[in-house]
């Protein structure tokens, strides 16, 4: 099988549309808050501080950059469904950080818990597992 049967191949079903949809549009606002600062965020400048001076995320401008990068382009890929198993492995990595480094102690969202977090990991996890299902540019390559 070829890489390109490898990340594009998926099946016909419109099961993984909703969760491309869902998670997509969680990591496009999550990643414009980091980046540009949107809803709220606290942009690249902000992010990069806190990621460095509370996370120990250095250097923390590259780290706020893959972070908000990979959320917020990663999203764009799910709704697409373009390089859906790329875009998903990515942001299930990306999650797993914010887990350890965010939310270690907590397991409910009211107390600053990882269950948010954990839920896109898994949604992503799922979407790197199936691809990206019918109605996605995925499948209209790997039908090439």
């Amino acid at each position: 099988m070829s890489i390109k049967n490898t990340i594009l191949s998926t099946s016909n079903s419109a099961a993984f549309l909703p969760i491309r949809i869902a998670v997509g549009a969680v990591m496009i606002g999550h990643g414009a808050q980091k980046l540009f600062g949107w809803w709220g965020g606290h942009g690249l400048q902000g992010t990069a501080g806190f990621f460095a001076e509370n996370l120990g995320l250095e250097p923390g401008m590259l780290m706020a950059i893959l972070a908000g990068g990979t959320e917020f382009f990663g999203g764009i890929l799910l709704i697409l469904g373009l390089l859906t198993r790329p875009a998903a492995l990515l942001i299930a990595a990306t999650m797993a950080v914010a887990i350890i480094k965010v939310h270690p102690d907590a397991f409910f969202l009211s107390n600053n818990g990882m269950e948010f977090a954990l839920t896109l990991l898994l949604a992503s996890v799922a979407l790197v597992i199936g691809g990206a299902g019918a109605l996605s540019v995925d499948r209209k390559l790997a039908n090439r």
